[in-house]
C-alpha cells in the first residue's frame, strides 16, 4: 500500500497542492487527471522529494518512502529531457541501473541483462546503438519507459507518457502496463486522455490544487465533479448518459 497524507506544497506565496491524501493498492493501475496547473506534475516530483513540500508525508507500507526511493521509478514530462544529448538508447536504460553499480563502476553481467530485456520488451533493442536524439516522439517514449523496467521498481510514477506517440507506442505501453499491474506493480500515471480511455485505469485521482474526488472510473466523473476540477472547461459528451464519455469544448 502507497500512502500520501496531507502532501501540501507552495511556490513562494501560491499554494500548488492543499492537503492532499489518498492511498493506491499494488497491482493498480491509477490515472491522475485534472486541468493544466492542477498540480498534476507538481505532486509527482513531491512524492519523489524533487520539490520541496510544505507538509505531508509518504509511506511505502507503513515505512517512510524516502528510505526506499531504490522502489520507484519515474518517467518525467518529455519537456523536461534533453533530446539533444549526446547518448545512446543503450546509455539511457543502463542508467537506471546505477544505483546497483555505482556511477563509476562496472555494470554487472546481471544488469546488461536486465537492460537488454527491458528494451526487447519494449521492441527497441535493434536500435540500442542509436542516438535518443534520431528517434521518432514514440520511440523515445518507449525508451524511458525501458529505463523505468529496467529499474525494476514496485511503484512507477509516469508523467503524460503518452503525450504525442504513434498509435503502435500507444498499444504497446498499455500492453506493458496491464503486464505490470498484473506482476503486482503500482502504476500511476498523470494523464489528458478522456473518453473510454479512462475506462481501463481501476482508479482515478481528480485534482485542482486539492484532491476532488478519488475512486472509479464511474465514482470519479460526475457532472459535479468535473464542475469542480474544470469549472466547465470540458462537459459530458450529448453521445449518450455516460458519464466517462467527455470532450474538450
Amino acid at each position: 500500500m502507497l500512502e500520501v497524507q496531507n502532501l501540501s506544497v507552495k511556490y513562494r506565496e501560491v499554494t500548488a497542492l492543499s492537503n492532499i491524501s489518498f492511498s493506491l493498492s499494488s497491482g493498480s493501475l491509477v490515472g491522475l487527471i485534472g486541468a493544466n496547473g492542477a498540480g498534476k506534475s507538481t505532486l509527482l516530483k513531491a512524492m519523489l522529494e524533487l520539490i520541496p513540500a510544505q507538509s505531508g508525508q509518504i509511506f511505502y507500507y507503513e515505512r517512510p518512502l524516502k528510505q526506499q526511493r531504490h522502489k520507484v521509478a519515474y518517467l518525467p514530462q518529455r519537456s523536461q529531457i534533453d533530446w539533444d544529448y549526446p547518448v545512446t538508447v543503450w546509455n539511457v536504460v543502463m542508467m537506471s541501473r546505477t544505483m546497483h553499480s555505482g556511477w563509476f563502476g562496472r555494470t554487472s553481467r546481471q544488469s546488461q541483462e536486465i537492460v537488454k530485456a527491458a528494451l526487447e520488451r519494449v521492441e527497441l533493442y535493434d536500435l540500442r546503438d542509436r542516438p535518443i536524439k534520431n528517434l521518432s516522439g514514440g520511440q523515445q517514449q518507449r525508451v524511458f519507459l525501458a529505463r523505468a523496467l529496467a529499474q525494476q521498481a514496485d511503484i512507477l510514477l509516469l508523467d503524460e507518457p503518452l503525450t504525442a506517440v504513434d498509435k503502435k507506442t500507444e498499444a504497446l505501453m498499455w500492453q506493458i502496463y496491464n503486464e505490470l499491474r498484473q506482476e503486482g506493480k503500482t502504476l500511476l500515471i498523470s494523464c489528458h486522455e478522456w473518453g473510454n480511455t479512462l475506462d481501463r485505469y481501476d482508479q482515478l485521482l481528480l485534482l485542482n490544487r486539492h484532491l476532488v474526488a478519488s475512486g472509479t472510473p464511474r465514482q470519479v466523473l460526475t457532472p459535479e465533479n468535473i464542475q469542480s476540477a474544470y469549472g466547465g472547461a470540458i462537459a459530458p459528451s450529448t453521445h449518450d448518459d455516460h458519464s466517462e464519455e467527455l470532450l474538450f469544448c
